[in-house]
């Protein structure tokens, strides 16, 4: 069974943008490809910090965190070649629309004074980036078993050829921007 998000986006989101931009072809309508989840830990904590971010990363998502590691000696930064420095999950089709709707559903209204989120984030090329400064906002989390807050970011991958396409698509899907 496909994820409810999807079949909004089949049913309602392509035939509204089909009928406001009149594409020639089904393959120039704006969709989200992936969505990655990134959790960027400092080189200076402890060595179970990694582990304890990719194992919230995984409860978060539903998939296992993979580790990036440094890729240069950055002595400024206290930093080693092959190092840990965070990990992230990239979702694809099914578990990105059920992620997707997890957000917005129910942890974006968690955080505290929400208003949405601005609309300006977007890098030019369709994609929006936005961060999140704990992970406790999740209600896959325990806050009892937590050792550390962590942020993280959250980018919307869509095929979207302008910034306004890609809003338009995100705000026909349900994503909460805030008004300008």
């Amino acid at each position: 069974m496909k994820a409810r998000l999807y079949n909004k986006y089949v049913n309602e989101v392509v035939p509204a943008l089909k009928a406001k931009h009149n594409y020639a072809n089904v393959h120039q309508i704006p969709r989200l490809e992936k969505i990655v989840v990134n959790m960027g830990v400092s080189a200076s904590l402890e060595k179970g910090a990694i582990d304890d971010a990719a194992k919230d990363l995984s409860q978060i998502t539903g998939r296992k965190a993979a580790i990036s590691r440094s890729r240069h000696d950055i002595a400024n930064f206290k930093l080693r070649e092959g190092q840990a420095i965070g990990c992230r999950v990239t979702l694809r089709k099914d578990a990105m629309y059920e992620f997707f709707d997890r957000l917005v559903a129910t942890a974006l209204p968690r955080i505290r004074d929400f208003r949405g989120l601005s609309p300006r984030k977007f890098d030019g090329r369709g994609n929006y980036t936005f961060g999140v400064s704990e992970q406790t906002i999740f209600p896959e989390i325990e806050m009892e078993k937590i050792k550390r807050t962590q942020g993280m970011d959250i980018t919307f991958v869509t095929n979207a050829v302008t910034n306004e396409g890609a809003l338009e698509l995100l705000k026909l899907m349900g994503f909460p921007f805030a008004d300008k």
